[in-house]
């Protein structure tokens, strides 16, 4: 049975170093960020990442429900993250599970160190993420437009929180893992820092890397961040650029 379990495992880095979609292995999937998106949120943000799609809605501040959970001195942060049940090859049963939770968990903590909580004391600020259609990852990708959306509704944080993978694939430690790399590498590292202070507020990780494949998997991490983090302040840009007088075109 074990041969014909590796059998079906796929190539994943070709002789020339290049992974199965054709990118290097320090290479990002096309990431597109749009901020404001809906119109009955306080903020939102769309993510394409790859194959995957994330919406993320935010509410508040505003009143804290359920009441007990409201504090004197500071906003609480409250996270929904959710998989849709079409968003996956085999269909999921809708409504959230145990790794739903988990990550709903990890993903407030995450804003809970960067926004300025204490400006909003005894209210909620909500983040609802809402994963359309899943390409590993989804987690970072939640992440970024929960960033985006939180900027958008005008919550004042350290500073917005790009996110993103590194793994092991064949051996080589690869940026941006996508669903066949999640599936068949050897590790998988999900994590978010502040740029500006390169402070991590989110680091996970499965399966097994050595020290110097960690900090490898970290720099390359790092890296990737940026180049986040620039495409998610472009995308408040293009939301909230100044029009030339008389531009009566809609948003870029």
């Amino acid at each position: 049975m074990g041969n014909v379990g590796a059998k079906e495992v796929p190539t994943l880095l070709t002789p020339e170093g290049l992974r199965i979609d054709g990118r290097r292995l320090d290479e990002l999937r096309a990431l597109k960020v749009t901020a404001g998106p809906l119109h009955e949120a306080d903020g939102s943000a769309f993510v394409e990442w790859g194959a995957n799609k994330v919406m993320a809605a935010v509410y508040g501040p505003r009143e804290v429900h359920p009441r007990h959970l409201q504090e004197n001195n500071k906003a609480i942060v409250q996270c929904r993250y959710n998989m849709a049940a079409f968003s996956v090859d085999e269909r999921k049963r809708p409504g959230l599970d145990r790794r739903s939770q988990e990550i709903s968990k990890v993903i407030a903590e995450a804003f809970e160190s960067v926004i300025f909580a204490e400006e909003y004391p005894r209210t909620s600020i909500d983040v609802y993420i809402e994963v359309l259609q899943a390409n590993a990852g989804t987690r970072c990708a939640g992440i970024v437009a929960a960033s985006v959306a939180l900027a958008d509704a005008g919550i004042p944080m350290v500073d917005l929180l790009p996110a993103v993978a590194v793994g092991k694939i064949a051996g080589r430690i690869v940026l941006d893992l996508k669903k066949e790399e999640d599936n068949f590498g050897e590790a998988d590292l999900p994590m978010a820092l502040v740029p500006q202070s390169g402070r991590l507020v989110l680091l996970q990780m499965e399966g097994h890397l050595n020290r110097a494949e960690l900090s490898e998997a970290l720099d390359l991490g790092v890296k990737g961040c940026r180049q986040i983090y620039d495409v998610m302040k472009q995308a408040l840009r293009d939301r909230y650029a100044v029009r030339p007088e008389g531009h009566t075109g809609g948003a870029a």
